[in-house]
């Protein structure tokens, strides 16, 4: 899958989010929820902010941390399951967690 086809599916699948902006940043694009960023979409894969309230469902799943260079690593942002994904519903209510601050 392409890096537009994956954004728009990303999109797609948030687009129950109110709010919900896609704007290209870090090689990749970032997420907002109204000002607040949530996400990145980058490589083909996507990230969400993680905070206390959703970090053990991260890593329950074992989902990696962002990481797209050696030097940098962004220990509070984990890539979200393809099965969270593939469910719309999910993917929102996860979306919206990450917005939370």
């Amino acid at each position: 899958m392409s890096t537009d086809s994956f954004r728009d599916y990303v999109l797609e699948q948030l687009a129950a989010l109110e709010g919900l902006r896609c704007r290209r940043m870090f090689g990749g694009h970032g997420l907002y929820c109204g000002e607040r960023f949530f996400g990145v979409l980058h490589d083909g894969r996507l990230y969400f902010k993680t905070n206390p309230g959703n970090l053990p469902d991260f890593l329950s799943r074992d989902c990696a941390v962002f990481a797209p260079s050696k030097k940098q690593v962004l220990k509070n942002y984990r890539e979200v399951a393809v099965k969270i994904m593939e469910d719309a519903g999910s993917l929102a209510r996860w979306a919206r967690r990450a917005a939370q601050e």
